[in-house]
């Protein structure tokens, strides 16, 4: 199980990353730039916010991994049941948004 502390240790753990509320969520967002991730404590939950093509991939992966249903969803937010998901999936997740935020040519280039 991967609690709200060692989520929002590890999406604080990429370079320029800040939290910051989102409606009754907690925000992961690059500095000046798109957030790339939320957490809901309510069920223990994050959207991670990944190419539609990346979310694919990623729900292929495990039953606890799936679309958010509406249109955020079709975008490729991808919620991840942080009760069973693995932490070396969320953190792959997690570096996979994080360097769509950042944009071609500034990615990071390994996991932290």
């Amino acid at each position: 199980m991967i609690t709200e502390k060692t989520f929002a240790n590890l999406a604080l753990s990429f370079p320029g990353t800040e939290q910051c509320p989102h409606f009754e969520r907690i925000g992961f967002k690059v500095t000046k730039k798109k957030m790339y991730a939320t957490y809901l404590a309510k069920n223990n939950s994050a959207n991670i916010f990944l190419t539609p093509a990346e979310q694919a991939v990623f729900c292929k992966i495990d039953k606890n991994i799936y679309p958010v249903p509406n249109k955020w969803g079709v975008k490729g937010a991808t919620t991840f049941d942080l009760n069973v998901v693995p932490i070396e999936i969320v953190r792959e997740a997690l570096w996979s948004a994080y360097n769509l935020v950042l944009g071609p040519g500034k990615k990071l280039n390994r996991i932290q």
